[in-house]
């Protein structure tokens, strides 16, 4: 710290609180984004993944899958965000378009993974659950979701940290998170490395937590 305010004068450490607390308060944005669009990723993944394997629509689920994993996120968050209030009729706030934008982009990854932890499991319990005639929610429920939970749980860490980073591109919306705040701060100061520095600290430590809560689910999950 003594050493970069050897560098800038002007840069004291009082400065550098203001921008590490003004960048801070960019969290808020940035967990609202990643809470709601992988609660909407997992809800939405989950229906895509059994409507596939059931068989039903399985051409639109592939085709849809395949143009959202074909297509820049930053494309489809602006797609939402500009084009949709036209075809709907209703305005959507800058918060509410990058939630649907990566919560739609989070299913398509998230259907994705469920497919292969359900091929991962031997076929024999299907036939065997659908022998014993167990109908097909509690097959779901009891039998085959709990093992593919257990299968994805790594990768689904991945998808989580995957889609906070992605959240950094609402700021090309206007969306005051982590990195808009520090872009404002370089763009007033006109000093970059230190807003950015505090911005990968904060995205950083996010990640840190993600992995630890992961690790932390997989052990425990290993003991049941």
């Amino acid at each position: 710290m003594g050493a970069i305010c050897d560098l800038d004068p002007g840069l004291g450490f009082d400065k550098i609180a203001q921008n590490f607390l003004f960048i801070g308060h960019g969290i808020e944005i940035s967990l609202k984004l990643l809470f709601g669009g992988i609660f909407i990723g997992i809800l939405f993944g989950g229906i895509l993944s059994i409507l596939r394997y059931s068989g039903m629509c399985r051409p639109v689920i592939n085709g849809f899958i395949s143009i959202i994993r074909g297509t820049p996120v930053m494309l489809q968050l602006s797609f939402v965000y500009f084009i949709t209030p036209g075809i709907i009729g209703v305005k959507l706030g800058i918060i509410s378009a990058g939630i649907i934008a990566f919560g739609i982009n989070s299913s398509a990854y998230i259907a994705e993974i469920l497919r292969s932890g359900i091929e991962s499991l031997p076929k024999g319990q299907f036939e065997a659950a659908q022998t014993l005639e167990i109908p097909g929610f509690y097959i779901w429920r009891d039998i085959i979701l709990p093992q593919v939970i257990a299968n994805i749980l790594p990768a689904m860490v991945n998808e989580v940290i995957s889609l906070l980073k992605e959240t950094a591109l609402i700021a090309t919306i206007g969306g005051m998170d982590i990195m808009r705040r520090s872009q404002a701060i370089a763009a007033e100061q006109y000093e970059y490395f230190m807003p950015l520095c505090i911005a990968a600290l904060y995205y950083y430590s996010l990640v840190l937590i993600i992995e630890f809560v992961g690790r932390k689910i997989e052990r425990r999950r290993a003991l049941w």
